[in-house]
């Protein structure tokens, strides 16, 4: 980051006021008689009416519409474990994005707290208060066992942004990208460089979305993952979920030796270009290592003119973005008041990003990334962030599947589009 960015990021933090959030008083509070509404001796009403049925706290108070948002830090962005406190700039962010695209309130939360039990328990014991969780920049392998934890404790949407966000935004430009180069994802060889939450979450959304898992080849540090490494007994249960049979193909380079494609959600300058020469013809790259991704487009696009190119930058075609998913995601499933975020409504989130690509692009967004023309083709695969339609696009397709697989605990919402 230049000098100048620097500063101005953190002027941005400080000024006018400290933060990126604030509280809005909702209610009328210009007299005693608000007051007397407002807190005592009126407030005792819907206390007893939420006591005698706990689902009128969804009438009475906000939490049908309040997303918390919770780290422990130990995973922020690409800095690594920088405590819970250096964490809530970023949470504080996710919530504006939270409002500002799905109009959700947001409390941001930073547990100063390592061992997953402890995370585990002081999320169960604040979750009455939301009607969503999004857990965030948790560094695996304990952000699974606090997502399953959490979700079988708590009836409220327990969501992990950083494996599900990333798969499901993955995934969509995935199954677009695999249709311009003529490619069925049943008979893709998929090769994932990062076993850490984005990894293991993208490769088990590939399978459901009709991946064979022979075909996947799962890399870390370390090389390829297969169930005769020297390690296997001390790897955790998630890489070896996806632990192939021994292979003399024991390197990313080795790996990517007939692939179709290959997935980056690892470190910079990972993928060799030379690589690239190894993939088979038509191959699809997700360099997604942020702000350095595993190869810059330039070096990747010199080698081979017949691939398509995705990162998570800005300033490049094709950028994965989990602000294209979470907001929307947990839109739909508030709406509904769902139990859980089920494999159903990630799918349906995958499928209706997928769809909404190949839609022609309304004027606004053009103007907005100062584009005359956009359409779906190897360097629009995915929709931008700032895409006006996504709301109505995402949010309906999470409500519908989460009222069909059962999830839901209110029907689909009647101003929703039929």
């Amino acid at each position: 980051m230049t000098a100048t960015l620097k500063q101005a990021a953190l002027d941005y933090h400080e000024r006018p006021h400290p933060g990126k959030l604030g509280i809005a008083i909702t209610k009328p509070v210009a007299g005693p008689a608000d007051l007397s509404l407002a807190y005592t001796p009126g407030v005792a009403e819907p206390v007893l009416a939420i006591q005698e049925r706990p689902d009128d706290a969804y009438r009475y108070t906000a939490k049908g519409n309040l997303v918390a948002v919770i780290s422990n830090g130990t995973a922020v962005l690409g800095l690594g474990d920088c405590g819970a406190l250096a964490s809530k700039p970023v949470m504080e962010g996710k919530a504006v994005l939270f409002k500002k695209f799905a109009d959700i309130d947001v409390f941001d939360i930073e547990i100063d707290a390592k061992e997953p039990k402890d995370v585990i328990d002081t999320i169960a014991r604040i979750a009455p208060t939301f009607g969503g969780i999004n857990l965030e920049d948790i560094a695996a392998p304990a952000c699974f066992e606090i997502e399953d934890a959490l979700i079988r404790r708590c009836d409220i949407p327990v969501f992990h942004d950083d494996q599900h966000g990333t798969a499901i935004v993955m995934a969509a430009a995935l199954l677009n990208a695999l249709e311009l180069q003529g490619k069925k994802i049943e008979d893709a060889r998929i090769v994932c460089c990062g076993a850490g939450a984005a990894g293991i979450a993208s490769m088990r959304l590939a399978v459901e979305l009709g991946a064979r898992r022979e075909n996947l080849w799962l890399v870390d540090r370390k090389g390829v993952i297969h169930d005769q490494r020297e390690d296997y007994a001390t790897l955790n249960k998630e890489k070896r979920e996806f632990a192939g049979p021994p292979s003399e193909r024991r390197t990313l380079a080795g790996a990517l030796a007939g692939a179709d494609v290959f997935i980056g959600v690892s470190g910079p300058g990972l993928m060799k270009p030379e690589w690239l020469m190894l993939m088979n013809e038509r191959p699809i790259v997700f360099a997604l290592s942020n702000p350095v991704p595993e190869i810059l487009p330039e070096a990747a696009w010199n080698v081979r003119k017949d691939l398509i190119m995705a990162t998570g930058r800005s300033d490049y075609p094709n950028q994965v973005n989990n602000v294209l998913c979470f907001p929307f995601l947990f839109r739909g499933a508030l709406d509904v008041r769902a139990r859980l975020i089920n494999r159903e409504m990630k799918v349906a989130a995958v499928r209706a990003l997928a769809a909404l690509a190949r839609e022609p692009v309304p004027p606004s967004m053009l103007e907005a990334y100062g584009q005359k023309s956009l359409s779906f083709g190897p360097e629009y695969i995915i929709p931008k962030p700032l895409d006006p339609r996504l709301r109505d696009c995402v949010a309906p397709a999470v409500a519908r599947a989460a009222v069909a697989s059962g999830a839901a605990r209110q029907p689909y919402p009647p101003h929703y589009p039929s």
